[in-house]
């Protein structure tokens, strides 16, 4: 296949523009480095946009709060799988950047005093886990949305260089290891382009649509993911999957916790408020994975609502209707366009949907993306960085609080762009050499979709690959499903390599890009399937029938043998482990116990 690959060379290069890869980018570009954003649409369209119910930081707006009640709060959270170095690090950046944030022009509502705004969040507790807290800092159910355009417009201003509707395909790594940039496809012409960078941050966010029912925008197929296992990178504690309480049922759309943090409540078919059997103290703002096993079991015991007794409902009947109208206008337009319900008088059905990767690849908290090595186990990889829900620092374990997410978003989006800017302007050197063949293998990727006679069909395989992940790897795991399960999706990603298109234009050719997202959905899969199944503990959003509750081992959880991230290679399917980081940066560490809210 002979195609020309136009050379485009500039300082750093960001994958994906959403909230990391917008803060990531106002760093570089502020510094004054040549910067490029690729980006699949329209930056304000990233799925950032979807998150509603806001960002932590201990402001202590509206009561007491400390960025150490925080970090206990996330530690627990992650059922102390999260390394609490990154932790530490994220809670005590929190205020500073949350403020940015707001001089950035983000219109967060306010107090009467006029400070912003906080409302109690799932997990979020004062005083080490005494009692809910208002953390969580929001611009009504619209703060994903708020966000993006504050640092769009931020970018504008410092003349950030966006690609829109663009496609990156692969990383560009030479012999030694080093990252030199991507390889992408202009969507509009087909074209084939090479981002040669000095730096080069993958922000492509999550990977949720390899589950039948997710939370997740469609554009969310783990491309950063999937681009760095084909280029040689682990992928870290895939086998954790967030799946959130409220998504409304039959249709997988969110309900923010924030519902839930205005005094939403959950009920079952006799009415019962039935979080109280189950988390007696935090009730329905337990943490999610806590929450959503509640739903299911509540479902799987006959008590579940509508004619097939499958969804539980969220009650916000009893809350003012000015309250509702004012602090969740979103939620009420979502309840009646996909549930048919007017939240003002009637519950809304609800159903735990896949929502979060914890896991992605494996970063430290400076951003840079670490590996195995001669030396360590966190060997940082020379010119590459990620930030967001791609990546993995680990801040969230083995399950992330709610609210937490944007956080990490601004934290270490901040943070892989502050790294990049330091190391290039510490030694400023010019562009490396491209390695020869450089373009091979995604130019033979591309060429075998061209030429594929009699292959799988796209369509027909992705949902294979979904209803795969969600009958195997749900929210409570069964040994022999999940053996079933590593078969079955193998099977799939056979059938995926010699996928089919019938249109071969060039001109935004959709079959092609479904196509290039299927090759990145099917890594992300396998490393779930493979990782979960190896897992032979329960522990936060990884729950498994063969490790329940014990004297001996608290809520299925295996300290001895399994406090440790997993570590997925594409090359040979294999699996390795590396500790935990239980030493933060300042304060003592926090001790591991039951965790029960």
């Amino acid at each position: 296949m002979s195609v020309n690959v136009t050379v485009r060379k500039f300082d750093a290069v960001i994958v994906g523009a959403g909230g990391a890869g917008l803060r990531a980018a106002i760093q570089l570009s502020e510094a004054g480095l040549k910067t490029a954003v690729l980006t699949k649409v329209f930056p304000t369209r990233s799925h950032t946009v979807a998150a509603q119910g806001g960002v932590a930081a201990s402001l202590g707006n509206s009561e007491e709060d400390h960025w150490h009640w925080h970090m206990y709060d996330t530690v627990k959270g992650s059922d102390w799988l999260g390394d609490q170095d990154a932790i530490e690090f994220m809670c005590r950046k929190a205020n500073e950047c949350v403020i940015e944030l707001e001089h950035y022009g983000m219109p967060f509502d306010r107090t009467d005093n006029g400070r912003i705004y906080q409302r109690p969040f799932g997990g979020h507790m004062s005083n080490f886990g005494e009692k809910p807290v208002r953390r969580s800092c929001a611009a009504a159910d619209r703060t994903g949305h708020a966000m993006l355009h504050a640092m769009y417009q931020r970018n504008i201003k410092v003349n950030t260089q966006f690609f829109i509707e663009w496609m990156a395909l692969d990383l560009i790594r030479d012999a030694e290891g080093e990252v030199l940039g991507v390889i992408a496809m202009e969507m509009e012409t087909g074209e084939i382009h090479a981002f040669h960078s000095k730096a080069t941050i993958l922000a492509t966010g999550g990977s949720g649509r390899i589950y039948y029912s997710s939370t997740n925008a469609f554009i969310n197929t783990g491309d950063g993911v999937g681009m760095a296992a084909r280029a040689g990178i682990p992928l870290e504690d895939m086998e954790f999957w967030q799946f959130h309480p409220t998504g409304v049922a039959g249709a997988g759309v969110l309900i923010t916790e924030g519902v839930r943090g205005e005094g939403g409540i959950l009920r079952n078919a006799q009415g019962e408020r039935f979080m109280e059997r189950y988390a007696p103290n935090a009730k329905d703002l337990a943490s999610r994975d806590v929450v959503s096993r509640a739903m299911v079991t509540e479902i799987n015991e006959g008590r579940g609502c509508g004619p097939n007794k499958d969804y539980v409902l969220l009650d916000i009947t009893h809350l003012p209707p000015e309250t509702i109208m004012k602090r969740l206008p979103g939620i009420h337009e979502i309840a009646v366009q996909f549930a048919g319900v007017d939240a003002l008088k009637d519950p809304i059905p609800v159903v735990p949907t896949c929502h979060y990767q914890m896991g992605g690849i494996p970063t430290n908290f400076k951003g840079q993306v670490v590996v195995p090595g001669r030396r360590t186990m966190n060997e940082e990889v020379p010119g590459l960085y990620a930030a967001g829900e791609c990546a993995c620092a680990s801040v969230h374990g083995a399950n992330r609080l709610g609210t937490n997410s944007l956080l990490d978003l601004l934290v270490f989006g901040k943070s892989a762009g502050e790294t990049a800017v330091d190391e290039l302007k510490k030694s400023p050197k010019p562009h490396k050499e491209l390695p020869a063949g450089a373009f091979d293998k995604t130019l033979a990727r591309l060429d075998r979709l061209n030429t594929q006679k009699n292959g799988t069909s796209v369509h027909e395989t992705r949902l294979t690959m979904q209803r795969t992940m969600q009958k195997h790897a749900g929210v409570f795991r069964f040994n022999d499903l999940m053996k079933e399960g590593v078969q079955k999706i193998l099977e799939v990603q056979k059938d995926v390599q010699q996928t089919e298109i019938k249109d071969k234009s060039k001109v935004f050719n959709t079959a092609r890009i479904e196509a290039l997202e299927l090759d990145n959905l099917i890594e992300v899969a396998v490393a779930t399937m493979v990782s979960a199944e190896a897992r032979k503990e329960s522990r936060g959003a990884h729950v498994r029938d063969d490790a329940p509750d014990t004297p001996e081992h608290p809520n299925g959880r295996d300290d001895t043998n399994w406090l440790k991230h997993s570590l997925w290679f594409k090359e040979g399917n294999r699996l390795e482990y590396k500790s935990v980081t239980l030493r933060p940066l300042t304060v003592d560490t926090i001790a591991l116990k039951t965790r029960a809210y």
